[in-house]
């Protein structure tokens, strides 16, 4: 079985930075497209980040295009979202996701594995 666990979560001030991380088990992450969503209460779970199985293709929402940044550390089996000049638009529980038919990147029904989530709550 895959498994994936976020981390790094937390309270941050508007205009600070997060590094929230995904630790898969299971598998390589190398082996799989992974992205990154986030859903808040009421509201659809959304495209936030994604990157390509062998990590030389990334996409972003334009709602974070140059503020957050995806990447891999395949030696530790993790994937990271690194969050910069947070808004508080940005509060949310955030998710990881791997998938090995990825087509749509920012489709959250290609991805075949999900995390539990972790929660980024940004204050004004």
């Amino acid at each position: 079985q895959v498994q994936l666990v976020e981390s790094g979560g937390g309270l941050v001030q508007a205009g600070g930075s997060l590094r929230l991380s995904c630790a898969a088990s299971g598998r390589a992450v190398s082996n799989y497209a992974m992205g990154w969503f986030r859903q808040v209460s009421g509201k659809e779970r959304e495209f936030v980040a994604a990157s390509s199985w062998s990590g030389g293709s990334t996409y972003y929402a334009d709602s974070v295009k140059g503020r957050f940044t995806i990447s891999r550390d395949n030696a530790k089996n993790t994937v990271y979202l690194q969050m910069s000049s947070l808004k508080p638009e940005d509060t949310a529980v955030y998710y990881c996701a791997g998938g090995l038919r990825v087509a749509d990147f920012g489709s959250r029904r290609q991805y075949d594995f999900w995390g539990q989530g972790t929660q980024v709550t940004v204050s004004s």
